[in-house]
């Protein structure tokens, strides 16, 4: 053969996903290949008629326990695991009477799939776990220069086209970079399993069953676990393609959308695309942060984003008010934007949302009707979206990663510190409250100008906080809103009084900040000179 071609003159065949396994088997029989099998497979060849052997031929033992045993055999795995360039291991296997293996296809039980199945049970879920099939794989990969293993049914067109090709052989490189897919299918499907038992477990930490070193142990494992205080020592990241975007936040760069292993269905990575152009990069990172910015509200709730920060939000009784006061804020900025709503849509609100050029709309449904309106902006991205839960959050920076746990602090009327001598109305807290849930979702240094439905300005991302009011401000007044009695947000404390004394030019009534600058005294002293109220939070929302 030659120089790293293998010929195949034995193969393995056991699958769970029988997706054209007869094509391949009946190719393999034509090519004289000997072929082992065991339970459904061997069931499903022998019924086509092709020539096999089981496995409990080729051991000399049954299937045992409803098939939980079946290939953890030596001369199953001395047929995989036997170098061939080794003559101590030949004359191993040949003086036990084990046939070496070429060939190894093996697809895993189907574990993921099962736990995404919402009438599963436990034991099914742990009959899914997969003993024979991993060790086949990570055995046949191991000896990679000798066997070619195959772990999916996409593969099955190219070997049979390669050994077509090299009279029943396959390259050095096929066998090595199939190997490389094994091992990385088998890691992700025991990361799966780890992230289930791990899950299972959580109760003996909330329960405190738990020695010390076992609740460490959980908590490492549990790195997606939002209530531990300490985060984990060792993270690890398994993401899988979703595919390629055209090109990144700019066309000379290359850029991928992956979804994380463990989040299935769930989150703006994960989101079905009803309709529309291609989503880009920045389409992605914009919707992601209307999307959050939206199920943070339990009224319909709408948030118009652009370039990652919100330029208007409201609520109402449902999401055509919430959109038509989210509009309001901004239209200029709005136009080309993204809009995220937590609710169903319906046709009303379609029929609003086209007269507004948008690029992206997610919400969690849409009706019939209004799908059909959208329809007639046939490259309007359009985004059903289910709620993810908060996770740890990360951020590449060169060299690393930083990891945080989510913003997820609450802040209700019962936990505000009012600091002035006047106190906030309750139409006022209901404002502040409000824009204080907005302002986690604008970038730092954030202000923003409400009442209690809706947004009238947001000044985001300058470098002084003085310039976010003055922005925020120009915008509401460029809306043709009156400032008058309206509240004020800021993500963080005022460093100087002159947050106030800009604030106190546009009339407004009341302010929400966390407080803690060591100026605390003279900022609450100018908020009583104007009259306006004032609440501490205790809480920062810094958003970089």
């Amino acid at each position: 053969m030659k120089n790293g071609f293998k010929p195949i003159n034995s193969a393995l065949l056991s699958v769970s996903d029988k997706t054209n396994i007869v094509d391949l088997a009946r190719f393999l029989a034509d090519f004289g290949v000997d072929i082992i099998s065991t339970g459904g497979t061997a069931k499903i060849l022998k019924s086509q008629g092709i020539k096999i052997k089981e496995v409990s031929e080729i051991t000399g033992f049954p299937e045992i326990l409803d098939g939980r045993v079946k290939t953890l055999h030596p001369k199953i795995h001395g047929g995989i695991l036997a170098i061939r360039t080794n003559s101590r291991h030949l004359e191993q296997i040949q003086s036990l009477q084990i046939n070496p293996i070429d060939l190894v296809v093996v697809n895993l039980y189907p574990f993921q799939e099962v736990l995404k199945r919402k009438d599963k049970t436990l034991q099914e879920i742990v009959e899914n776990i997969d003993i024979g099939g991993p060790t086949m794989l990570r055995a046949a990969a191991k000896n990679w220069q000798d066997v070619a293993v195959v772990a999916s049914p996409r593969f099955y067109k190219t070997i049979m086209e390669e050994m077509k090709a090299n009279n029943g052989a396959l390259s050095f490189q096929t066998r090595q970079l199939l190997a490389l897919n094994a091992f990385a299918l088998s890691a992700e499907y025991e990361n799966e399993i780890l992230k289930f038992m791990a899950e299972i477990s959580k109760n003996y930490i909330e329960n405190n069953e738990l020695s010390n070193l076992s609740k460490q142990i959980i908590d490492e494992i549990l790195t997606n676990n939002s209530k531990a205080h300490n985060l984990p020592d060792r993270i690890q990241l398994k993401l899988k393609k979703i595919k390629n975007l055209r090109y990144g936040e700019n066309p000379q760069q290359n850029a991928s959308v992956y979804a994380f292993s463990d989040y299935r269905n769930s989150g703006i990575a994960n989101a079905q695309i009803i309709q529309g152009k291609e989503m880009s990069y920045n389409n992605y990172l914009d919707a992601d942060a209307a999307w959050k910015a939206v199920i943070d509200f339990t009224d319909p709730a709408c948030v118009i984003v652009k370039h990652t920060n919100p330029c208007g939000a409201g609520i109402g009784k449902n999401t055509l008010e919430a959109y038509e006061r989210a509009l309001s804020t901004d239209p200029v900025s709005a136009f080309g934007g993204i809009v995220a709503f937590n609710k169903t849509v319906d046709e009303q609100t379609a029929e609003k949302v086209i007269k507004v050029f948008t690029e992206v709309v997610v919400a969690p449904d849409y009706t019939k009707e209004a799908l059909e309106i959208f329809s007639k902006r046939e490259n309007l991205r359009l985004l059903k979206a289910e709620f993810l839960e908060p996770s740890l959050e990360y951020r590449s920076i060169d060299g690393g990663m930083l990891v945080q746990t989510p913003d997820c602090a609450a802040v209700n009327k019962e936990s505000l510190q009012v600091v002035t001598k006047k106190r906030p109305s309750e139409a006022e807290i209901q404002a502040l409250l409000f824009a204080w849930q907005v302002c986690k979702h604008v970038k730092s240094n954030a202000i923003v100008l409400a009442n209690e439905l809706q947004t009238l300005g947001i000044g985001a991302g300058q470098m002084n906080r003085l310039d976010s009011i003055k922005i925020a401000a120009m915008r509401a007044e460029r809306s043709g809103f009156s400032l008058k009695g309206s509240v004020l947000a800021s993500d963080a404390f005022f460093p100087f009084r002159d947050n106030v004394d800009e604030a106190a030019k546009y009339g407004i009534s009341a302010i929400i900040q966390p407080g803690g600058s060591v100026r605390d005294k003279e900022v609450i002293e100018a908020a009583d000179e104007y009259g306006i109220s004032m609440v501490f939070t205790r809480i920062r929302h810094f958003k970089h």
